[in-house]
């Protein structure tokens, strides 16, 4: 009976932060193996509601999960780069109990710009139709929460919690955290530090592909290309009858196009500023350093009103 393989390092998110770009980079490292399939899931161990199932992909048993890492025994590092592992309080504790020597990656960027990503990506998949300032409310008011649930537009930016949680786990010295203004800036720096962390040669960093931004935003052509792209017929086949890079290649050359990106409305700025001023700073005391790349969004406009945060004090992100 073959032993079991489990990942030695995890890049756990946050989402819309960079954890796609640092997949596809470290995936060319000849001493890491990561698989095909990005966001397993596995030890959030999701259960989504009825109307959100068909938009979620994860492994949800043993047997899956360890498929995913056939021939992996020969490479000295072994990843999963599930983004829903920061925000998931038990999923610290379930890495632990198989690998407990493992090593945490995070890597964040302004939680204002990261909230604002996600609800565009959802706005194209045709999740949602409503302005950016609606669906926060909306989402941020529901009484259910959860990965599957909810899109968690709040909650998956409320980073100091999260952090610490794997800190009291594994320990400070097992958690290595990086900024996405780093990655886009000197990705060649931010590589080499990740490989010191991980114990693996820079030497093949040179060699790699560190120059395609992974995941830039692009526009839909049309309301037919989110009308398919929220069907469950057409994500089932995108998914499941294709090789996930085709689908890959199709959705962001065919259902999507260039564009510029659409600015984000004075309200929901405003908003999520309330919420991550206080939130950053606690940050920036456990990591005991500043963090100006997280305020970028402060930079770009002054809070306007938050008649927003009216709506619902801070709350805890509620089930998983």
């Amino acid at each position: 009976m073959p032993q079991p393989v489990w990942p030695n390092f995890y890049i756990v998110g946050a989402v819309k932060s960079g954890t796609t770009s640092l997949y596809a980079y470290l995936r060319q490292h000849p001493q890491v193996f990561l698989p095909a399939m990005k966001e397993p899931h596995f030890f959030t161990q999701p259960h989504p509601s009825p109307e959100q199932r068909h938009w979620i992909q994860y492994v949800g048993n043993v047997e899956q999960y360890q498929q995913l890492y056939r021939g992996a025994e020969r490479f000295p590092r072994i990843g999963d780069a599930s983004p829903s592992y920061l925000w998931c309080e038990e999923a610290p504790e379930r890495i632990h109990a198989v690998q407990p020597e493992a090593r945490i990656i995070v890597i964040l960027r302004d939680p204002v710009q990261r909230a604002h990503a996600q609800y565009l990506m959802d706005f194209n998949e045709g999740v949602l139709d409503l302005p950016f300032v609606e669906a926060l409310q909306r989402d941020w008011t529901r009484p259910d929460k959860g990965w599957g649930i909810s899109q968690l537009y709040v909650e998956l930016g409320r980073y100091t919690a999260q952090i610490m949680r794997y800190q009291q786990q594994f320990g400070a010295d097992q958690v290595h955290v990086c900024l996405l203004e780093d990655l886009k800036k000197n990705p060649l720096a931010v590589l080499e530090d990740i490989a010191d962390f991980l114990e693996i040669d820079r030497g093949p960093l040179r060699d790699m592909d560190l120059g395609t931004v992974h995941n830039v935003h692009r526009l839909p052509r049309g309301n037919w290309a989110r009308q398919l792209a929220s069907g469950h017929i057409s994500r089932y086949i995108g998914e499941h009858l294709f090789p996930r890079t085709w689908g890959e290649f199709v959705w962001r050359n065919i259902f999507l196009r260039e564009g510029r990106k659409p600015p984000m409305d004075a309200e929901a700025r405003s908003f999520l500023q309330a919420i991550y001023t206080p939130e950053i700073e606690r940050l920036e005391q456990l990591l005991g350093r500043p963090l100006p790349e997280l305020r970028t969004s402060w930079k770009l406009s002054e809070p306007t009103g938050q008649s927003l945060s009216a709506a619902r004090s801070p709350k805890p992100s509620g089930n998983r």
